[in-house]
């Protein structure tokens, strides 16, 4: 699909089109498709810059072989050391990384052929996460953070009880993922870390 190319009104994330199988190109854009998600029948077309209320707008072979000459090399830097961009040209080096925090992830094997075949749009959607408490960053980087902070700050900022924001810097309890991301955006903007 191209960027902006789902039909007026629809979700990106759960917009698939899926339609009976066609050898002959030229009758895909006659078809109609069906949105997986909600049945509804749409057209694709390859014209235009964005797709319509009924229409979605795809890309041709083209536009990806074009997208994928210029396309950023994430993990090759330039001859200074800098991140490579669509214009890089030369010979690329490796980026140099610093880890800050290490996460265990596990890819769900039964959703991992439904990722392949876009029918999940969002990896991170079969990602399950595994909390090392010895690298974990609520642990490494939040709580020592948090700890700094004036408590009378913390629950103006977070509108947050006290007594849950005591029990948190102690370490005694580990607050609801919502409230981790909020007290982490927080020191985070007292400039803690």
């Amino acid at each position: 699909m191209k960027q902006f190319g789902h039909p007026t009104g629809s979700d990106p994330e759960h917009f698939h089109l899926v339609t009976s199988y066609e050898l002959d190109p030229t009758q895909w854009l006659k078809k109609d498709w069906i949105d997986q998600y909600s049945g509804k029948l749409f057209r694709i077309t390859t014209e235009g810059h964005h797709g319509a209320r009924n229409t979605a707008r795809v890309k041709t072979y083209g536009e990806v072989l074009e997208e994928y000459e210029f396309h950023p090399e994430a993990k090759c830097a330039d001859a200074d050391g800098n991140p490579c961009g669509k214009q890089t040209v030369g010979l690329l080096q490796r980026r140099h990384i610093e880890v800050s925090l290490i996460k265990y992830i596990g890819k769900e094997s039964n959703s991992l052929e439904e990722v392949e075949a876009g029918l999940i749009h969002s990896a991170q959607n079969v990602y399950t996460e595994y909390v090392d408490t010895r690298r974990d960053e609520w642990q490494m980087i939040i709580l020592p953070a948090l700890k700094k902070a004036r408590l009378s700050d913390l629950a103006k900022m977070s509108d947050r009880s006290r007594r849950m924001l005591m029990k948190a810097r102690a370490g005694t309890t580990r607050p609801h993922r919502k409230n981790r991301e909020r007290l982490a955006a927080i020191v985070r903007e007292l400039g803690l870390i």
